[in-house]
């Protein structure tokens, strides 16, 4: 079995209200329970705000550590899961069915390497 990672990206800014959210949350822990039945999660988070990462790059062979995301963008990581399948085609219905769950948000699927 290969691994992938089906990554979340959501926009900048404050999350949407229970109405738009809370209905959202209910189809994600439905489709985490299926894929736990499935045999195919092996986990999942939501990261803290974009605003909130530390970017670490060496220069000069110092490392500088510069507040906020690595690149300027209007959408950032939101969240991923990581599961097993069996190859790309199962991997990408997974995340088919990510992106339905999470209606708005892109969903990028892509494998582990090695």
């Amino acid at each position: 079995m290969k691994h992938y990672i089906l990554t979340m990206y959501q926009p900048d800014g404050e999350p949407p209200g229970p109405e738009v959210l809370d209905p959202v949350m209910e189809r994600l822990i439905a489709l985490e329970q299926e894929m736990k039945a499935a045999g195919v999660w092996v986990f999942s988070r939501a990261l803290k705000p974009a605003g909130e990462a530390v970017v670490m790059r060496l220069r000069e062979g110092e490392v500088l550590s510069t507040d906020g995301p690595y690149t300027e963008g209007k959408e950032h990581i939101g969240g991923f899961t990581i599961i097993t399948a069996p190859g790309r085609d199962a991997a990408l219905e997974w995340g088919r069915r990510l992106a339905t769950a999470v209606a708005l948000l892109p969903v990028e699927v892509r494998e582990f390497q090695g």
